[in-house]
């Protein structure tokens, strides 16, 4: 069940998308989800903003382009908030 809705915060408008592991699936690498939500438009894309520190991971800055991303955590970047289920 992924979906997403929209968040008004002090900062403006807020993309929040929900994504849930399948149940088979422990993780997902950071990059892939934020190229599946369509937060990136690329792999590649995905990577430059990682590498560029725009991803907060759990709210810390995350540069692991391939960091494994559990039920629990928290994706932010520019006004997009991703939770993981």
């Amino acid at each position: 069940m992924n979906h997403y809705i929209f968040v008004h915060t002090n900062k403006g408008i807020m993309n929040e998308h929900f994504f849930e592991l399948k149940e088979d699936q422990e993780y997902i690498q950071l990059n892939n989800l934020l190229q599946y939500l369509s937060v990136a438009q690329t792999g590649g894309h995905a990577k430059i903003l990682i590498q560029n520190e725009e991803v907060l991971l759990n709210e810390e800055v995350e540069t692991r382009i391939r960091k494994k991303i559990f039920s629990g955590d928290v994706i932010q970047l520019e006004n997009t908030i991703i939770r993981v289920k």
